[in-house]
């Protein structure tokens, strides 16, 4: 069995939570909920694992899927060691350790200050969060695999006051678009980032 992705977020912050709980087709999770997502192959294993998850503490499943190559979870609850202690178990049931996953890799992190009012407007009509206003500093962030774009929306949002627009954390590479004055938008992106270099893993071989 092969661990893709592995990722936890610790305390969800209120725009990541509202947004993750709009697109949520499990049992919806609230600001302050901790939560992991796993990303796993072979993609029919992820069936037996969320079972083992929902046996072993009263975590809640947010989502479950299964793709071409890979299986993908979603799993939280209000209370955080229960869902690191969860994890574990899950990751033992596999043979895994947290390590074993992919380490993130970051494609792009690119800002735009001044953002024109058009280009703003058009950003808008495509996304599903908070507003792009015209003149504010706008940012993306590009990681594979696409689902640790968890982690940069979170981290991002705790780091400064900044508007999450935008993030996807299925397809060939997650995306994240947030923001907001110019110094807000750096300090979130640094902050994301860093989290990215904090989470030890494999490189792809």
């Amino acid at each position: 069995m092969q661990l893709r992705t592995y990722v936890m977020v610790d305390r969800m912050q209120p725009q990541y939570a509202a947004f993750t709980g709009k697109r949520t087709l499990g049992m919806i999770p609230v600001e302050g909920d901790a939560q992991i997502f796993i990303e796993i192959s072979p993609a029919a294993e992820v069936y037996k694992v969320m079972d083992i998850a929902l046996k072993t503490t009263d975590v809640k499943p947010g989502y479950l899927s299964m793709g071409r190559q890979y299986g993908f979870l979603e799993i939280h609850s209000g209370h955080q060691e229960a869902v690191q202690y969860t994890g574990q178990k899950v990751l033992e049931s596999m043979g895994l350790n947290e390590t074993d996953r992919l380490k993130p890799r970051v494609l792009s992190a690119n800002m735009t200050s001044g953002i024109d009012p058009y280009e703003a407007q058009l950003i808008n009509a495509r996304n599903a969060g908070g507003l792009v206003l015209a003149r504010q500093t706008f940012c993306v962030i590009e990681v594979v695999p696409a689902a640790y774009i968890v982690l940069a929306a979170n981290e991002a949002e705790k780091a400064a006051r900044i508007t999450l627009n935008h993030y996807s954390q299925a397809g060939a590479n997650g995306r994240l678009m947030i923001s907001g004055s110019e110094s807000a938008v750096s300090q979130s992106r640094d902050a994301a980032i860093s989290a990215f270099e904090a989470l030890e893993g494999r490189t792809p071989g």
